[in-house]
């Protein structure tokens, strides 16, 4: 299990009901919470606070969750679980294409929230790499730092998702070597997280778009044709 006790939650539901009882499920499975009823209203927090994740609505009046899931990917890199109506796959493909790292369909079981958070967390760029290969990789004017899980252009540092950062991690490990599409599913889903062939190729689009001169033209996160994918440095 995640540790939990430094974890600050922010919840953003506009209904109240469920907003105060996702609170208390939360609390008292050690985080520290913090709810919003409103995208202006998180706006405002993320002023402030920092978060190390942001468990969003996104069916709300007003600026829905994946037009503030795209406004935050803009400046963050916070984990994001979008909670969506039941049957809305149009809805979950667009919030993984906004920035979102996974989606839970209501209605839900509070102890799947719980495990999709804790699988979310243990994604997180602090975990170091354990497997053998470089510490740091050059991919044109960027460079990777495996050790940190970091990714740098200049003396710029490039925000990565949660799941952006865990697939560069899964690559950085064997480059050069392709990774099949089912071992990136079976990676990313791990201990609940939710994950299919169609998110990982999602997720390889918007990390192409952070690592790539022309994502249409990979040079760097190339696509091997039966294989997967491959992570190609300099």
């Amino acid at each position: 299990m995640t540790e939990t006790n430094d974890v600050h939650l922010l919840i953003v539901d506009d209904d109240e009901r469920i907003r105060g009882l996702l609170q208390k499920f939360l609390i008292r499975n050690g985080f520290f919470v913090t709810a919003a009823r409103s995208a202006a209203q998180a706006r405002r927090l993320l002023e402030g606070l920092d978060f190390d994740l942001i468990v969003l609505d996104v069916m709300m009046p007003g600026e829905d969750g994946i037009t503030f899931t795209r406004w935050l990917r803009r400046s963050v890199a916070t984990p994001v679980l979008l909670l969506t109506a039941k049957g809305e796959t149009g809805n979950r493909i667009e919030g993984l294409e906004a920035g979102a790292d996974d989606y839970l369909a209501k209605p839900f079981e509070p102890k799947e929230l719980l495990l999709r958070i804790n699988a979310i967390l243990r994604r997180v760029p602090q975990a170091r790499v354990t497997e053998a290969g470089p510490k740091l990789l050059q991919l044109g004017p960027l460079r990777y730092d495996a050790e940190r899980g970091e990714l740098w252009s200049g003396s710029e540092l490039i925000r990565l998702t949660a799941t952006e950062a865990a697939l560069m991690r899964i690559f950085a490990a064997q480059p050069g070597e392709p990774v099949s599409r089912e071992t990136l599913v079976a990676d990313l889903g791990r201990d609940g997280g939710q994950a299919s062939a169609r998110a990982v190729d999602v997720q390889i689009t918007r990390l192409r778009r952070k690592i790539e001169a022309d994502p249409k033209q990979p040079r760097y996160l190339q696509t091997v044709r039966g294989a997967g994918y491959m992570l190609a440095p300099d």
